[in-house]
């Protein structure tokens, strides 16, 4: 058996391999790409013995990945994605000076698969679909934050030059790509105040919006509605930034719809989808966002709790003496965390089953918050025996046990 701590970078890997008793047999620092794997392998086979084909490796390595991680599986090794933070708290042990160097951390994580192997996580075996799914569902949620980060420049700026702007364009929402048109016809209050009611109705129509005609006029009063202004050349400097704005936002509106499409056809194609759709507060978009992160190896979570561990849904007790305190985990994954949360604020309105068990946290002082992150924690357990059982949701099986506590009662 042997053990590989690999401290990668852009261009590089720093390895370390060790023996069952901890020896050190070699280090190198491999070149990234297919000559690197062809000298690890090299270096793997020289220390597996006589027969290496038998061999046993293990490799931590502070990610889970890219092309190199996937030449690790398909090689047969066993691959431990180490949190950087886990790594760090566990090079303490060598000292406390926080003295770093690449072959340091290369040794530090061969230890750490040699000596705590068996409370690291190995990466996954997912399947090429749910990797796919993976890619474009975190594309589509990156450009929708970028969208938000947009959004919020170009509201500061016009908060600076043309508050009115916010106020008229209201009913269309800033970010809709009819608003922002409208705005680059237009960038400055004394542009806006001039727009006909026809040159709004025609912008309004072409992207299909009902009740235009109501809808111009008011947008047209909101824009001629007298505010406070500054210098023109203040203006004008603050309208060619708006615009810049409301370009990028323009792009980023067809880019996520492009994105979106991918993301319903990958989601679609995989053979969970039918499970995960039959769930309440899941659609397609919501879907594929929590297959992403949970991933389709069914090997990876032996119980419904280790599932709600991960998926951060589950609390975290702290017991020290006669203190006891029940805290929410806040180290966890983003992302399925706020799938979650959607899927959990939607099942309220669709599930029978989901608003009692909302209502009766909140019954017991829980607040919104906290009773959203319970109800989800119960989906995450529910979806479990769904996929472990190969059977969709049902809403009579799924809170069986609660409405015969709530008629007991």
């Amino acid at each position: 058996m042997l053990f590989i701590g690999d401290d990668w970078a852009e261009d590089h890997h720093d390895v370390e391999i060790q023996d069952e008793a901890g020896r050190k047999l070699a280090t190198a620092r491999l070149p990234e790409g297919v000559e690197g794997i062809a000298k690890l392998h090299t270096l793997v086979a020289r220390h597996s013995g006589e027969d290496p084909e038998s061999a046993q490796v293990m490799v931590g390595i502070e990610t889970d990945r890219g092309p190199w991680v996937q030449a690790l599986i398909a090689a047969g090794y066993r691959i431990y994605a180490v949190n950087p933070r886990q790594a760090a708290r566990f090079k303490e042990r060598y000292g406390t000076s926080g003295a770093k160097s690449d072959k340091g951390d290369a040794h530090a994580l061969a230890d750490m698969v040699r000596i705590d192997g068996d409370q690291l996580r190995p990466v996954a075996g997912d399947s090429d679909q749910a990797q796919a799914i993976k890619v474009v569902a975190r594309a589509h949620q990156t450009l929708i934050w970028e969208r938000t980060r947009a959004f919020q420049r170009l509201r500061n700026t016009l908060r600076e030059y043309f508050p009115g702007a916010l106020t008229a364009y209201a009913s269309l929402e800033l970010t809709s790509t009819d608003a922002l048109e409208l705005l680059l016809k237009a960038p400055t209050p004394e542009q806006a105040a001039k727009l006909t009611k026809q040159q709004i109705t025609a912008v309004l129509a072409r992207h299909r919006r009902r009740n235009r005609d109501q809808r111009a006029a008011a947008i047209q009063a909101g824009l001629r509605e007298p505010q406070l202004g500054v210098a023109a050349p203040v203006a004008a400097a603050y309208a060619a930034a708006a615009t810049a704005h409301a370009n990028l936002l323009i792009a980023l509106n067809e880019q996520i719809a492009a994105m979106e499409e991918q993301v319903s056809a990958h989601f679609l194609a995989h053979p969970d989808a039918e499970i995960y759709l039959s769930m309440p507060g899941i659609g397609a978009i919501t879907g594929a966002r929590v297959l992403a992160e949970f991933g389709d190896d069914p090997t990876r979570y032996t119980s419904a709790k280790a599932r709600k561990n991960y998926a951060g849904t589950s609390p975290i007790t702290r017991a020290s003496g006669r203190t006891h305190a029940v805290h929410a985990r806040h180290a966890r994954n983003d992302r399925l965390a706020d799938a979650l949360h959607r899927q959990a604020f939607s099942a309220i309105n669709t599930s029978p089953g989901a608003r009692r068990y909302y209502d009766k946290q909140r019954a017991r002082d829980a607040g919104y918050n906290p009773a959203l992150r319970q109800l989800g924690n119960r989906l995450v357990g529910i979806l479990h025996g769904c996929l472990k059982t190969r059977t969709p949701y049902d809403e009579a099986t799924a809170w069986s046990h609660h409405a015969t506590l709530a008629t007991s009662a």
